[in-house]
């Protein structure tokens, strides 16, 4: 298949960037903006290769996805270009309505027009495969779990950003019977993270013996997922996925976020036994929560087993000291990637733009 995936250049999109080109024989066309968390070094091992092509394109401009549909004829589209992080959500939401609900508009919008004049079989093969978050179900109480048929509750602007691209989607598919498929996954981890995220903050800070801040008492539970379990869904789900359908897909890693960070502190001792900050735990500190924080997220992962076989490979235990290793040993791209205008200090204490 000829498949665009935008996005490609951010934590998830290059990790099935990277699965598509050594592992398939698809080509794969990699829409994404560049904004500050997208990295093409995050693709220099697959940057070569003839089935691999890269534009230069924003979603919100509709244009110039329209020239890509026109130049490359796909026959699928994995949709994972987004503003993801929510404390910048609280701070700036207006980048987040933009991309997340106009730019999926957008693809929309293309997407159709592009199927509609498809000739058969072609457009019965067609797909298009929205990746959303599990924070548009909100808040969970300390038992349940997010099923596919769970009611929407988004707590921050991220959140409803997703949400209502969610329904957009859906709405496409019941009103004009584009075939489409939705994932809502729950927290990734991984190499390749954009240093915003709570692993690889963590992480860079420790290593400099800087304060590790955790919101509140720490007592936020998520259920943390490797991306590269993630990519190997995204994939199953694309190909053989029930149109129309959606398929939550967890971890089955439920941890507060103060066992993570003792976590990887502790790992941090171990694997950096000369450090000036053993234990590195010591450098935790406490700070004012962040408005909107859900305290419980934690996926019902049963569908994707039982329909399409599918079942994480990575532990949290084996997938975060492989984490942590991978940054240990790439500190030049975790460099590289910060280009000035984030240097991991606190976001989302709720001073708008």
């Amino acid at each position: 298949m000829r498949i665009i995936v935008t996005g490609g250049a951010g934590f998830i999109g290059s990790a099935v960037i990277r699965q598509y080109i050594n592992d398939t024989n698809h080509e794969i066309i990699n829409l994404d903006a560049l904004t500050y968390a997208g990295n093409l070094e995050s693709l220099t091992e697959v940057e070569g290769n003839t089935r691999y092509h890269f534009e230069h394109v924003d979603i919100r401009n509709i244009n110039d996805i329209q020239r890509v549909f026109d130049q490359y004829q796909p026959d699928a589209i994995m949709h994972l270009a987004a503003e993801s992080h929510v404390d910048r959500s609280i701070d700036g939401p207006a980048d987040f309505i933009l991309t997340n609900i106009v730019g999926t508009y957008n693809l929309l919008d293309v997407a159709k027009k592009y199927w509609d004049m498809l000739d058969e079989p072609r457009k019965s093969d067609f797909r298009f495969h929205h990746v959303s978050t599990d924070e548009v179900y909100g808040d969970l109480n300390e038992t349940g779990f997010f099923t596919e048929e769970t009611s929407y509750d988004p707590s921050s602007p991220y959140s409803a950003s997703k949400a209502s691209s969610d329904h957009l989607v859906r709405a496409w598919h019941r009103t004009y019977g584009l075939p489409v498929v939705i994932t809502n996954c729950s927290n990734n981890y991984g190499g390749y993270q954009f240093p915003e995220k709570l692993i690889p903050l963590v992480t860079l800070n420790a290593l400099e013996g800087k304060p590790l801040p955790i919101y509140g008492k720490g007592d936020q539970i998520r259920d943390w997922l490797h991306v590269d379990d993630h990519a190997r869904a995204l994939r199953l789900v694309l190909e053989n996925g029930r149109l129309g359908d959606t398929y939550n897909i967890g971890g089955h890693n439920e941890k507060t976020n103060i066992e993570v960070v003792k976590t990887i502190c502790a790992l941090l001792d171990k694997l950096v036994p000369d450090s000036n900050y053993i234990p590195h735990e010591n450098l935790i500190t406490y700070v004012t929560d962040r408005p909107g924080h859900d305290v419980r997220y934690a996926i019902d992962a049963d569908k994707i087993a039982k329909d399409l076989g599918w079942l994480p490979e990575e532990t949290f235990d084996t997938g975060i000291e492989k984490t942590i290793r991978w940054y240990l040993e790439n500190s030049e791209w975790c460099k590289h990637v910060q280009d000035g205008s984030y240097q991991r200090e606190r976001l989302g204490a709720g001073e708008t733009e």
